[in-house]
Formats: structure tokens, sequence, C-alpha cells
């Protein structure tokens, strides 16, 4: 963290220092004006807003504090955290990591034993009220076994509501901590719960997904840094802009879903030819993310895109859901005859969205904003 010298009190005590802001940290580690320009123009996109709002979000964040975050892991697998690391330079995920200021992380921080403890309990000191709590990872309930899951001697429940106790919001990172996720699962022997089962006095996100996308992380951090408030949640307390659509209206195999036309095994000629994988059990016509349009490993690919169904998995309760390759409205057993009207069935609904998807796509591409870097130069 990067601070500048401070004048001392009148008893003699030097005062607190003063913590860089966001875009003094951002030019002391060689981000060009131009480059801040596109990141904040991104950010836009990525907050569902129009290009127009970069100004706003460029001077947000030029006087912006960098916000002090928690970050919790309790019962999971460390896939939230890989996820996070494995973007690549430079992408929003670096630019907004690089600048907050991550005070405590069980798998990343340097720190162990009792100076790690020590680092969480400083920084939830000098920031009450204004922190930031993450967790990833489902806990044993208050009426489970508190040895089921602990930390330096402590229950996970006891650390959880401890921590979040003077933080400001809470975002509960993968499927774990958002909905309870594989530890939930039936017969759930460790009582597993979900973050928002436990903390209802303070504002609590839900960024599910198993793995979660790392931009969906930092977007909503971006939101707070920019604005100071969360951004608008879903019915499940996801944000709105990025499980607002579900994967089936944003996949890239959708047209062969209108027409028909479905893989019937891993290795047929329709899977080779990249059809809809609806039958082999795919989920993402009730599952909501923004997987196929921002994918992982710098946009290379995503779960649907290398020839598997998607999961659902960032819908609550999604291991308890039924067979994975069990497609949605076609019990396994039935007769072609069966599948053959299933098809057409899909064929009838498809078109009929379809039309409408293109109609309101022709809608939206007459009122799409533009504008360059060197737009956003004179606006400044």
């Amino acid at each position: 963290m990067m601070v500048t010298a401070s004048p001392h009190r009148p008893d003699g005590r030097p005062a607190p220092a003063r913590q860089a802001t966001l875009g003094e940290s951002l030019r002391r580690n060689g981000v060009s004006r131009r480059g801040f320009l596109k990141f904040c123009a991104a950010t836009a996109s990525m907050m569902a807003l129009p290009p127009s709002m970069a100004p706003a979000i460029a001077a947000a964040l030029e006087s912006a504090r960098r916000p002090s975050v928690i970050w919790l892991s309790f019962q999971e697998c460390t896939g939230c955290t890989e996820s996070l690391t494995r973007s690549f330079s430079p992408t929003v995920e670096n630019l907004i990591l690089d600048t907050i200021s991550l005070d405590y992380h069980h798998t990343l921080q340097a720190a162990a034993g009792d100076a790690a403890e020590h680092a969480r309990e400083a920084a939830m000191h000098a920031n009450a009220g204004e922190y930031l709590v993450v967790v990833d990872g489902s806990l044993p309930g208050p009426g489970a076994n508190p040895g089921y899951s602990t930390i330096a001697g402590i229950s996970n429940y006891d650390m959880l509501m401890e921590t979040v106790a003077d933080a400001a919001a809470v975002i509960a990172v993968g499927s774990c901590a958002a909905f309870g996720g594989l530890p939930k699962a039936s017969p759930n022997p460790s009582g597993a719960v979900a973050v928002q089962d436990l903390v209802k006095d303070k504002p609590v996100i839900n960024v599910s997904g198993c793995p979660p996308l790392p931009m969906v992380i930092t977007g909503v951090l971006a939101q707070y840094l920019t604005f100071g408030k969360l951004p608008e949640l879903d019915q499940y307390n996801r944000p709105l802009a990025f499980f607002g659509q579900s994967i089936h209206d944003r996949c890239y195999r959708r047209p062969f879903y209108d027409k028909g036309l479905f893989a019937e095994t891993f290795d047929d000629e329709g899977a080779k030819k990249g059809w809809c994988l609806y039958r082999l059990g795919c989920k993402g016509p009730m599952t909501y993310n923004a997987c196929a349009t921002m994918k992982w490993n710098g946009g290379t690919s995503w779960p649907v895109e290398a020839g598997a169904p998607c999961l659902g998995c960032s819908e609550p309760d999604f291991w308890d859901a039924g067979g994975f390759y069990d497609a949605l409205s076609v019990p396994p057993g039935n007769s072609g005859d069966m599948l053959l009207a299933a098809g057409a069935a899909g064929v009838a609904v498809g078109a009929g969205v379809g039309l409408l998807a293109r109609s309101q796509a022709k809608g939206a591409a007459k009122q799409h904003q533009t504008v360059t870097a060197e737009e956003l130069e004179q606006k400044l």
C-alpha cells in the first residue's frame, strides 16, 4: 500500500498517513492516462452503463481511496481464488486488484499464524465501517459442530460474524459462499450454510459460479469504488448486469437450438459441427451468468465452447438438481419418436424466441453508443 508523509498531531504523535488515491496508485504503477481511460470505458461496459458514463467513472476513480478488503476462505476448494488469479494482463482484474488493499487472504497472504490474524484484526479496527469482506466457501451453521471447520482455532461461524460486524458490505464469491454449493449438497454432513443465511444486517452480494467469473468479482468492486454503492441485484442477490440473462440467450450455439439441431452424443457429427448440447444435459436455459460473453483465461474459452454442456453451477442447489447430463425436458429412456417430438417443439418455441431476439437486437443496434479514447480525453 502506498502512503504519503503526514504532519504530527498537537501532542507530538504522528498523524495517520494519508492513503494514496486509486489514480495515484495507477500512475505509480506505470498505467498511462490513455490506458486509464480505456479501463474506465471497459468498466462502464462491464457494469452495463452507457459509454457516456466513462468520464464520471474516471473522475470518481481518480480521487477514490483504496478500499480495505478482507478475504475469508471457509469450506471451499480454492477454485474461486484460482479463477481470479488466472486472469491475463493487462485486464480489468489486474487494474482493480493492484489498487485495492487486500489486507487478509488465507491463500495469498505471506503472513501465517498469529501474524495473519493480527493483520485481519488491524484491518478491521483501522477501517471500521468502510472495509469490504469477501467470502468464498460455505461454513458450518451455528447449529453444527464448530470443529468441522476452524481457522487459527476459531470456528468459521465465529470468524465470519466477528469480521462482518463493522464491514460496509459482504461479497459472497462462488456458489459455495452464495448458496452452500457442494458442502451443502445432500446429505450435508457438516451442516453447511451460505453466507446470506447468517449475515442479515449487512448487504450481501452473491457472485455465484463454480468457479465464478473474475470480471464479475472485480466489477462489483469497481462499482463500489466508483459510486460508493453496490450494484442492482436479482432475486438471488446477484449483480443484475452479469446475471440478467441466461446462458442460453447468450450462447453461440443458440442458432442450432432454434433450428432443432442437437448433438446426441459427445462424439457424433452434430457435436463435431458445434450443434446445441441441450439433449446432452445443457442447463443453459435455466442458468443465469455471463460465461458466454466474458469466458475464462483472457476470453479464450468457456465450457460450452469446449464441448461440455452447462451444468448450471451459478444457480442455487445445482448439485442436487438432477443428473448433469440429463436433458431438462427429455427424461432418460424416451423413445426416438418422443425425442423427435421434443426437438420439433424446441424448433417452434426457439423460432418465436429467435424472431423476438433478432427484433430486439436491431433496436438495440440503432441506439448503440460508441466512444473512443480520444473522445474521452477531450471530455476530461
